[in-house]
C-alpha cells in the first residue's frame, strides 16, 4: 500500500490518531493535523465547547505526542483565550518556556461569545497561539447564525426569506487594530501555506492569531467529497483571501487568487440556493469591493 510521506521540513510524526468523531467530510481534523504537524506535539490545547471539543476528546483522545495524550484543557465557551493565557503564565513560572499553549476555538467562541477574552489577551500581548477554526456558524449546536456567517447565507435561525443580510465580521481588521505581532489566514486546500504560517507563528513571541476556514458539510450543505474544493474556491473567488499581518500594519497577500466568479463557489452549497441572480451579483460586488480595499492596504503598508 502506498503511503504519503510528510515533507521533510515538517515533523514526520502524526499527532492526530484516527478514528475521530467528526462528521464525514469535516475539514477540522485536517486543519488540526496540519497545524500539529507544523508546530509539533509539545503543546497544551485549550478547547472550549464546540466541534473541536467533541473531536479532541470524545469518545477517545486523538491527539498524541510520543505515544502519550496531548493535554487538552476544556474551558468555558467564552474563556479559551483567558485560560490559555493563564496556562502559559504558569508554565513560564515553572521554568517551561518550550511548551506551546494553543487555544483552538470555533467562530462562535471567537467572533461572539469569547470576543472579550480574545481582545483582552491580544491587548496584553499574551504569549499564546490562538487558532480559530471558522465554519461560519454554530456547527456543534445545529447550525445557528454567528457573526462569522456570510451575507446571504441560510442558517437554522434565519431561514429564507429572512437570510442573513449583514456581512461577515472582519475579525482580521479588528485584531490588526490591536497591533499583535502576527496574524494570518489559511485553509485546508493549501496545506503548505497553512503549515508554513503555523511554523512562523510558533517562532514569534507574543499573541499570534491564525484563522483557518473549515467548511462545514452539514451547515453549508455540500457533498462531503467537495470539502477541499469548497475551501479552494473560497480563496480563488476572493471570498477568503490568504494573507498575513505583522505588527498590525504590514499586510501581505499570500496568494493571488484566480478571480473565479463567486457563483462557482455558492452554487455547490445549499445554504445559498435561495439567492436570486440579482443577489448573486450583489454578493460579487461586495467581494470585489473588499478585495480592492485589501489590495490597497497591502500595497500602501508595504511601500
Amino acid at each position: 500500500m502506498n503511503t504519503i510521506k510528510a515533507p521533510s521540513k515538517y515533523t514526520k510524526e502524526e499527532h492526530l490518531q484516527p478514528p475521530h468523531n467528526a462528521c464525514p467530510g469535516c475539514s477540522l481534523p485536517l486543519a488540526m493535523r496540519y497545524l500539529l504537524k507544523a508546530i509539533g506535539g509539545r503543546v497544551i490545547l485549550a478547547i472550549p465547547p464546540g466541534c473541536g471539543s467533541i473531536i479532541a476528546s470524545y469518545p477517545k483522545r486523538i491527539f498524541k505526542y510520543q505515544g502519550e495524550n496531548i493535554p487538552v484543557l476544556a474551558t468555558p465557551l467564552g474563556s479559551a483565550a483567558t485560560c490559555a493565557s493563564g496556562l502559559k503564565t504558569a508554565l513560564v513560572a515553572r521554568g517551561d518556556t518550550e511548551t506551546e499553549v494553543v487555544a483552538c476555538v470555533g467562530d462562535g467562541g471567537t467572533y461572539d461569545i469569547g470576543f472579550g477574552g480574545l481582545s483582552g489577551a491580544a491587548e496584553r500581548n499574551e504569549d499564546i497561539l490562538y487558532v480559530c477554526y471558522d465554519n461560519e456558524l454554530y456547527g456543534n449546536t445545529g447550525g445557528q447564525r454567528s457573526s462569522a456567517t456570510p451575507w446571504g447565507a441560510r442558517t437554522v435561525t434565519n431561514p429564507p426569506p429572512t437570510t442573513k443580510m449583514e456581512y461577515k465580521k472582519d475579525i482580521i481588521s479588528i485584531l490588526a487594530a490591536h497591533g499583535i505581532p502576527y496574524l494570518a489566514t489559511a485553509t485546508i486546500a493549501y496545506p503548505d501555506d497553512l503549515m508554513k504560517k503555523a511554523q512562523k507563528a510558533k517562532e514569534i513571541t507574543g499573541f499570534r492569531f491564525l484563522l483557518i476556514l473549515t467548511p462545514c458539510v452539514t451547515g453549508w450543505l455540500f457533498r462531503s467529497e467537495l470539502t477541499v474544493e469548497v475551501s479552494r474556491l473560497a480563496v480563488e473567488t476572493k471570498i477568503f483571501p490568504l494573507l498575513e499581518v505583522e505588527n498590525g500594519t504590514r499586510f501581505t497577500i499570500s496568494k493571488q487568487p484566480e478571480e473565479i466568479p463567486v457563483e462557482e463557489y455558492i452554487k455547490i452549497q445549499g445554504r445559498y440556493n435561495h439567492l436570486t441572480p440579482e443577489q448573486i451579483a450583489e454578493f460579487q460586488r461586495m467581494v470585489d469591493e473588499r478585495w480592492k480595499r485589501l489590495q490597497w492596504v497591502a500595497s500602501y503598508e508595504n511601500q
